[in-house]
């Protein structure tokens, strides 16, 4: 559980259209929720980082449609095969390798200038060396798998230029149900260090919220969120064995106890709602179907013809591919920023049912913006696009809505 500027520069830091005293809307936080300046500094880091985050999008997206949709991208996979031999293998691998580092080539700039604004509002903790070992890291981490990727997609295209992306569907589906596996066992660990969290009042109250709301819960970790950030969140992740809640560091500094059972019960409804498990569903489906949409794409002449490619088992048409999964990706991510913010609102109506205390639960959503320094109502344009999170003013609203609801039946 994240304030809505917890991870994402161009929702998190978008613009309020509210001062801090009266109401405007029902997203609109009321008198006393934020004080003035705790709105103008999210106001004032939304205006300083979306720019540069916005750019770094826009200008990825269009090296890669600049590539892909032109002969460039066909002479830069022949010339990095070249010193490989130029075999077919040869330019496939090379190929996957030029367009993953031109990409992020082109993005850090812009990644380390949305730092250097974080930084300066004192949510970055992390020195540039310890960051550029991240940035390797996660450089590496996208090699390793888009290059057996990319090998074995094109083995298929090898077998049928027209049919490749039947099993190929299969495949990225399966894929993404591993991944989900995997993620919080191999992944996560590469970039932060997770411990248990230790035996006392607060461990013994999220177990038996856990326990009274009949979720199995493997595992409660902490993880050393403060050498990077001073950011505060928590999440849910993995399914079945490699299931577990993670809580940032900072967050147990920070929050009251009564806080952070709050955002512990906002996890519990995720799993509570096998949000994990269906999402992994959703995904391995929209996985199967955006590549189903990619060979019907690299089955027209004229793309093919225009990327300066025989068919789609020429090696050539990588960056066609790349750049098509790109503007596919692009256009999907309203409508999963859309089911995400509905899944967080049901997590958060679930906190509010098994925990009853929509007091505490305004405070710690006071708490997380205001440490977060979150834009505590964006404009709708950046929350529609971009936001995976409700805004902060609607979060406390659905709360104050929810109590109301409560007072009611109960009288």
């Amino acid at each position: 559980m994240t304030s809505d500027s917890g991870g994402d520069a161009t929702a998190g830091g978008a613009a309020t259209r509210s001062t801090a005293t009266g109401s405007t809307g029902p997203g609109t936080p009321a008198a006393g929720d934020f004080t003035a300046e705790q709105v103008a500094r999210g106001r004032a880091l939304r205006r300083a980082q979306v720019p540069w985050a916005l750019a770094g999008r826009l200008i990825g997206l269009g090296l890669t449609a600049g590539l892909g949709f032109s002969p460039a991208g066909a002479g830069l996979v022949q010339a990095v095969g070249e010193p490989l031999g130029g075999t077919r293998t040869a330019q496939v691998l090379a190929g996957t390798a030029a367009l993953v580092l031109l990409g992020e080539a082109v993005r850090l700039p812009f990644t380390a200038r949305v730092r250097v604004v974080r930084r300066r509002y004192g949510l970055v903790t992390q020195g540039w060396a310890g960051w550029a070992v991240d940035v390797l890291r996660g450089l590496l981490l996208g090699l390793v798998l888009a290059l057996p990727a990319a090998y074995g997609l094109y083995a298929l295209t090898a077998w049928s230029p027209h049919r490749w992306w039947l099993p190929a569907a299969g495949a990225a589906a399966a894929l993404t149900v591993a991944m989900s596996f995997l993620f919080p066992l191999v992944v996560e660990p590469l970039f932060n260090r997770f411990h248990p969290m230790a035996d006392g009042p607060l461990r013994t109250a999220l177990l038996a919220l856990a326990e009274r709301d009949a979720v199995a819960v493997r595992e409660v970790l902490v993880a050393d969120a403060s050498r990077r950030t001073t950011a505060l969140n928590a999440y849910v992740s993995g399914l079945g064995a490699t299931r577990r809640i993670v809580a940032y560091d900072t967050l147990l500094a920070t929050a009251e106890p009564r806080e952070v059972e709050l955002v512990v019960a906002h996890e519990l409804g995720h799993v509570k709602h096998r949000d994990v498990r269906n999402g992994t569903v959703l995904g391995a489906l929209g996985a199967a179907a955006a590549v189903c949409l990619l060979g019907l794409l690299l089955g027209r002449e004229a793309l093919l013809s225009a990327a300066g490619a025989a068919d789609a088992a020429d090696p050539r048409s990588l960056p066609l591919l790349a750049a098509c999964a790109s503007l596919l990706g692009a256009l999907s991510g309203p409508l999963q920023c859309a089911v995400s913010r509905r899944i967080e609102a049901r997590a958060d109506r679930h906190a509010l049912d098994l925990t009853r205390d929509p007091e505490q639960f305004i405070a710690m959503q006071r708490r997380l913006a205001v440490a977060n320094v979150a834009d505590v109502d964006p404009p709708r344009a950046l929350q529609l696009l971009f936001g995976t999170h409700p805004s902060a003013a609607r979060r406390i609203a659905a709360a104050r809505s929810w109590s109301g609801r409560e007072r009611s039946a109960a009288g």
